[in-house]
């Protein structure tokens, strides 16, 4: 059903397309015949809309991957750069979740881990749309912060990583992943955070560590414990599922990239805040001076631009 209604979806906008595009081929006729200045106006609005339009049918075609139209689990960790990491690691856990916002998509955070002084160790979050995983995966690899330091009392200026990484979630059928009980390592633990009657005042939250690939997931969002490791093992599941997808890819490197720290020489996204005010994405070449709009979530040009430069990549190999 999932399948059917994203193909309903894209011959639905498919449809809009041709017709809005008959429609101004009649305007224009008309114009041309009658040398009507206001329906010629009219034509050239009208064009301009289809481009925008056009535009959204191209990302559609560059999202063809096999679970690009899945929802996405998306995972942000903290990396070198201290209590700036941190801080920087939740400004883009933030910047994730009101692009999401904007896409009308909705979202379940299931784990954070708060830092020691600022911002969260980590954070897991499941996005929930059509085409989630797609777009998403444009944000997967080490982000590189440059600013001045809000926590040096100096001034100066610091260099902080962050890494983001998604991965499809994948539907009950398709997630015929079996975990031996040998293999799962099992930890309860009180939440943190926020929380209602019950919720902090019992060890509800889980944490599960899959031993022979090292994969930790955690989940307290939910109200039990048992609750919450129905949720843990889920996200666990899509994690081992994708980590055994990269394990059967030929190439390893075209699937996910290389695995690099969280540290110099390895971001694929560079925030600079000072001197100078620019994002630019080091795979495409993409960049922008208006950096607050990027932190606040306005990431589809560099996602469209990401999605053209992997369709370029995926044709030169072939």
């Amino acid at each position: 059903m999932g399948e059917l209604a994203a193909v309903e979806d894209d011959l639905r906008v498919y449809d809009d397309f041709a017709q809005r595009l008959e429609d101004l081929q009649v305007l224009d006729e008309l114009a041309r015949d009658e040398h009507d200045e206001a329906t010629a106006t009219e034509v050239a609005e009208g064009l301009a809309g289809l481009e925008a339009a056009l535009e959204e049918l191209e990302i559609r075609v560059l999202l063809s991957g096999e679970h690009d139209e899945r929802d996405a689990l998306v995972t942000v960790h903290a990396g070198a750069g201290g209590t700036d990491s941190q801080d920087w690691a939740r400004m883009l856990e933030r910047m994730l979740l009101r692009w999401a916002e904007r896409h009308g998509f909705r979202v379940d955070v299931h784990d954070e881990q708060e830092g020691e002084e600022a911002g969260i160790r980590s954070a897991t979050f499941t996005v929930h749309g059509l085409r989630a995983y797609g777009l998403l995966h444009a944000e997967r690899g080490v982000h590189r912060l440059v600013r001045i330091s809000p926590f040096d009392a100096q001034s100066r200026r610091h260099t902080a990583f962050a890494s983001v990484d998604v991965v499809p979630v994948l539907d009950e059928l398709d997630a015929e992943v079996v975990i031996p009980d040998e293999d799962l390592r099992v930890d309860v633990f009180r939440s943190s955070g926020p929380g209602g009657q019950g919720v902090n005042t019992t060890d509800s939250a889980v944490r599960l560590t899959h031993v022979p690939s090292g994969i930790v997931v955690a989940c307290q969002n939910e109200r039990s414990q048992l609750q919450n490791k129905a949720t843990a093992l889920r996200l666990l599941r899509a994690k081992i599922a994708e980590l055994e997808r990269e394990e059967r890819a030929a190439e390893l490197a075209a699937v996910r990239g290389e695995q690099r720290d969280v540290a110099w020489g390895s971001q694929i996204r560079s925030y600079v805040l000072h001197p100078y005010q620019m994002v630019k994405d080091h795979r495409t070449g993409q960049e922008t001076g208006n950096t607050a709009a990027v932190l606040d979530g306005d990431l589809d040009r560099l996602i469209t631009a990401w999605l053209q430069w992997r369709a370029k990549a995926a044709a030169t190999r072939i």
